[in-house]
Parts: structure tokens; C-alpha cells; sequence
């Protein structure tokens, strides 16, 4: 039975309008995705078969996931109690505290990548005192991590101070009345009912780390992660040696989607229960 039978109503002139808008913008994304990926197929199937046999590319691929995930717990630990303090606290400098968060998000992440290296660097303000006790950034894996880090964490902070904001405070305090402490009141109180937003913003983070590029490419060139290995094929050989590696990724990224979207289900219908 169709909404307008349930119903009995016809749709709003609204609502169409609002469907077409939305098809518009939907067969945007997929033309571009699915146009790709089908061409790859046709065109040229060998070279996505050679792709996907070379150890170099899943080395790539490999190196972009575990890098993202590690600066997603970065940001899942330091950027959650910062999200809780903003949601709770009112204090001189919030709105700039807040807007230096979203920083990250404006500037071009070149632009990133020239900053991150002019601390973590050989000669930075950081980079330089850690590299006489043998700690690296440049062209290594922790240069990665941290550029991952600096363009991502927006978005883990953001998703859940507005968990935090949506928590009525006086479960907090009723908690509190009834002898838990302000650190008990936090993880039994506000961290699980705040949870789904901090996960929303860890899949977030992770999704945004993973598909660095520019931030990336100034302070660790190598080893390569994946949208660094796309780019360096690109240049060096054209699209035809470049398309199966970013249509290899994209299948990758997409097939975790799929899955965080039914656990996603599953956890929507359990609190329906």
C-alpha cells in the first residue's frame, strides 16, 4: 500500500518538489560513482585485475585504513571530553575555542600540510626536539596520523558535543543527587546516551582521514597511502594507470559503509525494541 492509498491524501506540491530536488542532487553522485566504476569494467577490467594482484596497491590501501583508525582514537580520546566540556561548560573564549575547532575545516589542507610541517618537521617546534630521541614525522607514519588527525577531528568534536547538548542536564544531576560522582554521573549518565552521536562522529572521522590527500602529500609523501599512490600514477602514467587503483579504494570504502550501515539498522531497531 502506498503512502497516498494510507493516507488518502494526494502529495504536497512541496514534497514533490522537495523528491525532485533531492533525485537531482542523488543521480549527481551516483552518475559520477557508478560512471566510473563502469568504465573501468569496460574499458580496461585487466588493469583493475592487475591492480588488485599488486601487493604495492593493497600495501597502499592497507596503510590508509590503519592510519585513519589510528588518528580516529586519537581523536576519539582527546576530542570527546573537549566535546563535553563545550556542551556543558560556559566559560571566556568558548565561541573562539569553537571556532579554532572548525579551523581545519576552512583552510586548504596544503595549506595544513605546510603548518603541521612547520611544527612537527626536522627543524619545527616540535619535530625538531623529538627527532634527537629518535621520533619522526617527515615521510613517516606518524606524519601521516597527525595530518589525518588535524583535518578529521572537527568532525569527531562537533558530532559529539551535539550528543552532549542533547542529554538534558538534570539526568546528570539526579545522578549526582543520588551519590554518583561528576566522573561516575559522566559514564553512566551522558557517555551512553551520548554514544550513537560519538559514533556517527567516529565513522565521520575516519571517513574524512581516509580520503586525505593534500595535508598528507607535504609532510609524508612516503610512504604512500593510497590517495598519494592515485595521484603519483596519475602524473606519471595518466588516468588508464590511475583509475583502478581509485576505483579499487572506492569499492573498499564503500563496502565498509555497507556494513556500518547495517549495524547502523540493527542498532535503530534494538532501541525501537
Amino acid at each position: 500500500m502506498t503512502h497516498r492509498q494510507r493516507t488518502g491524501r494526494k502529495p504536497e506540491a512541496y514534497s514533490v518538489i522537495f523528491a525532485i530536488l533531492g533525485a537531482v542532487i542523488l543521480s549527481f553522485i551516483i552518475l559520477t560513482i557508478s560512471n566510473m566504476i563502469v568504465l573501468q569494467f569496460l574499458a580496461d577490467y585487466p588493469g583493475f585485475v592487475d591492480a588488485v594482484k599488486d601487493p604495492g596497491v593493497w600495501r597502499s590501501i592497507w596503510l590508509s585504513i590503519w592510519t585513519a583508525i589510528a588518528a580516529t582514537l586519537i581523536a576519539l580520546v582527546l576530542g570527546v571530553p573537549l566535546a563535553y566540556m563545550l556542551a556543558r561548560r560556559d566559560f571566556m573564549g568558548k565561541g573562539l575555542v569553537e571556532a579554532v575547532i572548525d579551523v581545519p575545516v576552512v583552510i586548504p589542507h596544503t595549506v595544513a600540510g605546510i603548518a603541521l610541517l612547520t611544527v612537527f618537521g626536522y627543524h619545527g617546534l616540535i619535530g625538531a626536539p623529538l627527532r634527537t630521541i629518535g621520533i619522526k614525522f617527515v615521510d613517516m607514519e606518524l606524519g601521516i596520523i597527525i595530518a589525518l588527525l588535524f583535518v578529521s577531528v572537527p568532525f569527531m568534536v562537533n558530532s559529539a558535543r551535539e550528543g552532549f547538548q542533547s542529554i538534558d542536564p538534570r539526568l546528570e544531576n539526579i545522578a549526582r543527587s543520588l551519590g554518583a560522582s561528576g566522573w561516575g554521573s559522566f559514564c553512566r549518565v551522558s557517555l551512553p546516551l551520548a554514544v550513537r552521536q560519538i559514533v556517527v562522529g567516529a565513522i565521520m572521522t575516519w571517513a574524512r582521514a581516509i580520503s586525505e590527500f593534500g595535508a598528507v602529500v607535504v609532510i609524508a609523501y612516503y610512504p604512500m597511502i593510497a590517495p598519494t599512490l592515485i595521484y603519483e600514477r596519475y602524473i606519471s602514467f595518466g588516468l588508464k594507470a590511475s583509475r583502478p587503483i581509485a576505483v579499487l579504494l572506492m569499492l573498499v570504502c564503500l563496502l565498509v559503509f555497507v556494513i556500518l550501515r547495517i549495524f547502523s539498522s540493527r542498532w535503530k531497531l534494538y532501541d525501537r525494541d
